[in-house]
This record gives C-alpha cells, structure tokens and sequence, in this order.
C-alpha cells in the first residue's frame, strides 16, 4: 500500500477513473493521503445497482432510493466545479427526472465530454409526455460522445434549437420509443457526427433521408412490424446520401422505393429489411402474380408489396461491401429482384440468418453473384421451401440441383445452430458435395439450443458421420460444441 499511496497524485486519480465511483469514494478510509483524490477523478460511474446491491423488493423502498440520491448529491458536491470528462449513470431506481436532469446538467457545466445515460422512470414521474432531456444537453460544446439508454419514449428534436451539440461524433440512442423529425434535418444538427446508432426509430414522415458526408457508421432500427406496433406503416421512400460511410447496420420495414442509395465506400453491411406473415405470403408464388390485380384495392397491401422490388435499387448501393449480412427476412424480400441482382466483386465474407417461416428463393442468385467469395456463415440452415431453393440446397430433387454452389468460390464454411436433426445432415452432406472449392466447414452447436446430441446414441453417431466426411472429403469438417458442465468450447470428439 505504501508504495501505492507514494505515487503521483495525477497517476493515483487515472487508478481511481477505472473504478465505480461507490468504490473510489470509498478510499479515503485507507489514509489521510486517500482522503481528497478521489474528488479529482474526472471520470464518474454511477450505477445504482452497484450501490444498492439491490435485492427482491429493497429497491421500492423510499428510504434506499434516497439514499442513493443523498450518494450522488455529496459527490458531486464535493466534487465542485472540478473538470469532468467522463459521466457514465445507471439509474433504473426511479429516481425523478428533474433530479436526474439537475446532475446531467451538473456534469454539463463541469465540460463533459463522454456521457452515457441508462435510465428508467415510473409512468407516475412522467405521466404521458416521456422523459424530456434537459435543454442544456443541446447547447453543449463539450460533448464528443452521448450514449442514452431508457425504458421510456424520448422526444428528441427541438424544432428551435437549431444547429447543436458541434463537437458531438458518436450519437447512440436506445429507448422504448424514439420520436424523431426528419433524418434530414437531424443529422446535420451535428457537423462533425461520425458515428450514430438510433433503435427502436419511429418516422414522424414515410419520406426518410439520411445525408451526411461525415458519416462513417450508422446503424438504424425501426420499431418493428411484430404485431405490437399496429400503427407502423411501410416507408415510402428511405434514401442514404453518405458517401463515406463504412459500416452500416439497417433494420426496418421494406421502404417502397430507395430513390437514392450513395454508399461508394462501404465496407460491412447488415441488412433486415422485415415483412410480416401475410406480406410473405404475397411475396411467393402464385400470389406475387396477380399482385397488379390487387392495387385498387384499399384494404389489401398488394399495391405495398408489388413496390418491394424497388429493393434493388438499395443492393446496388451496397455491391461494393466485402463484408453482407442478410436476415431472413431481407432474402424473401430478394426473391423479387433475383434477376436483377447486382454482382458483388468485393465480397468476401456473407452472412445469411435463417428460420422455417422464411425461403431461401434468392440464395441461388445471390451465390451466383459473388465471384469472390471466400467465407459463408449460416446462422441456422432450415428454411421454407420452394422450388426455387433447390438450386441450393438439398430440399428438392432437380436437374440443376447444386448448380449455383458448383460456381461458388468459397473455402470456408460456418454454419451455427446446428441441431444434429437429419434434414441438417442432409444440407451438410450436399455442400461437401457441390462446394468444389471449400476445405474448411465449422459447425457449432449452441449450448442452450435444444439438441439431438445430448442423447448418447445420436451423439456417437454423429460424430461417426463427421468423420467419415473428413476422410471421404478433401475439406476438414470440425463440429464444435459446447461443454455443457463448464461452458467452454470444445473440438469433436468430447461430447
């Protein structure tokens, strides 16, 4: 301790940043040397539960709750006028608003640079308006990164507040219910924006726009069309003006129209574009056909569904990506432009999430596409079937079974979620097969999926099957699979 205590007070207060500030505040009991570095720290971690060590029903009660506003009151009272750089608050207690507002502002004046909010207030504290952020929030020219989370809808444009936060490069926010106005407007109110994540996005106009030559990663995530969000509507239009933008991560209804897709530098993208049970259905033969019979119809979305085509346009804004992953969704809605489909001659790694409600009807056009192909992960290999799957994949017997894999360049295969069942052996066995180029295939059972393998006959019988892949295939075949006993991963052979 004494070789500690002789270090230098600037390196003391950089140990005590790392610390929750319950525990750094807590030092001045070591010695009189302790006893005012810890007001110095410039990087405050304020969690609730860590102060609380909440149990069943200790949180409801007043008393604690107090006692936890009494905590951050003192800190940061003793703290004074101190620079602050970093202010990170977890506050899920129910503490009101208008204290956390007068903290948030309190780190505000002290030229934050780093602020990361998780909060959750009682419907009682903010009745039917939702949180309301402090407006000093928006006048900052300290902030360089603001992470908000909350259980509760944010409204966070002010229509008069103009340009704001000048400084601000990394924007994530998280809540039950975000209202925004326009993308158009809203990303230019930060010039220097390089990174900005919204979840759980609900449009105030179907006409979205989203421009910024700042911008080097945006994720993206509507509210869903999951039956609990009726009102949702289809966008009309959704447009990406971001010339340098290298990631992007997209979840939303399928847009009518992507007018205008300008993504020349992008390297990674993940793309769920969602569509509910009954648009799948008109998605797939013979309904697609007589979806032009249907636009007069006012209580039928055919007219909706017939635009999805216009996805194309937002594929060929992404053909320059080396890294794609598509969710199921996003590949029934690519069943419409398979014979439009861009060629992707910069991707090297592709993605593809599947489940049984959703066809594989694109995947043959999309290997197709993609002569430079080197890794495919498959999270989960069961899917609807079509006719028009049987290209590739095992589902059907026909003529031209395989015939978009034989072209396929890629070498190495992952495939997870793997479930020992028969039609998963299958699907295994006919991409040996067909893959001319793979010679490497990891398939990983995940530890708390239901499985086959845990029964001991099944389990040795797979693995004979494995091996008998590695030795009648030039490809080296490993099933990995969770230890169920100390949850570590481990090669075949120890199930």
């Amino acid at each position: 301790m004494d070789r500690i205590s002789s270090l230098p007070d600037e390196l003391l207060c950089h140990i005590l940043s790392y610390l929750p500030t319950k525990n750094a505040a807590s030092t001045p009991a070591l010695s009189k040397r302790w006893l005012n570095l810890w007001k110095l720290v410039p990087n405050l971690d304020i969690d609730d539960s860590v102060f609380l060590h909440p149990e069943e029903g200790k949180e409801e009660r007043v008393e604690i709750r107090q006692s936890f506003v009494d905590f951050v009151e003192r800190v940061l009272a003793s703290q004074g006028d101190s620079p602050v750089e970093k202010f990170s608050l977890k506050c899920i207690t129910g503490v009101h608003p208008d204290i956390m507002n007068r903290w948030i502002c309190n780190v505000l004046q002290r030229g934050v640079s780093d602020l990361n909010l998780f909060t959750d207030f009682s419907y009682e504290d903010i009745e039917e308006e939702g949180y309301s952020l402090p407006e000093e929030m928006f006048l900052s020219r300290t902030l360089v990164e603001l992470k908000l989370r909350t259980e509760n809808s944010v409204d966070w444009w002010h229509l008069d507040m103009g340009s704001s936060l000048p400084m601000l490069k990394s924007l994530y926010i998280d809540s039950e219910l975000i209202l925004c106005d326009e993308l158009e407007k809203f990303v230019p109110s930060f010039p220097v924006l390089e990174e900005l994540r919204m979840a759980n996005m609900e449009w105030r106009d179907l006409d979205v726009t989203v421009s910024s030559a700042r911008l080097r990663r945006l994720s993206l995530h509507g509210t869903g069309c999951d039956g609990l969000k009726p009102w949702r509507q289809n966008p009309k239009s959704f447009s990406f003006d971001t010339p340098n933008l290298l990631f992007l991560n997209y979840s939303e209804l399928v847009a009518e129209d992507y007018p205008l897709v300008n993504m020349e530098k992008l390297l990674e993208a993940r793309i769920n574009l969602m569509v509910d049970d009954a648009q799948t259905k008109r998605l797939r033969p013979p309904n697609n056909d007589v979806l032009e019979d249907d636009e007069d119809d006012e209580d039928d979305d055919g007219d909706v569904v017939l635009k999805f085509g216009n996805v194309v346009k937002l594929m060929n804004g992404l053909q320059n990506v080396q890294k794609l992953s598509l969710l199921s969704d996003t590949l029934e809605v690519l069943s419409l432009c398979c014979e439009s489909m861009p060629v992707f001659n910069n991707l090297k790694f592709l993605g593809v999430t599947s489940e049984e409600g959703r066809g594989w009807q694109a995947m043959p056009a999309l290997l197709r596409h993609c002569p430079h192909l080197e890794t495919i992960i498959l999270e989960g290999l069961l899917h609807y079937v079509t006719d028009k799957c049987g290209d590739a994949c095992a589902c059907i017997s026909r003529e031209d079974k395989g015939r978009s894999l034989r072209s396929c360049p890629v070498n190495r295969l992952e495939i997870k979620g793997f479930r020992a069942t028969m039609k998963k052996m299958t699907m295994i066995k006919h991409f040996l097969e067909y893959l001319p180029c793979l010679k490497r295939m990891d398939v990983f059972v995940e530890e708390n999926d239901p499985t086959q393998l845990r029964n001991p006959e099944v389990s040795k019988l797979v693995l004979e099957m494995f091996d008998l892949y590695n030795k009648l295939s030039s490809c080296k075949v490993q099933l990995l699979v969770s230890d169920f006993l100390d949850k570590k991963w481990t090669e075949q052979g120890h199930i």
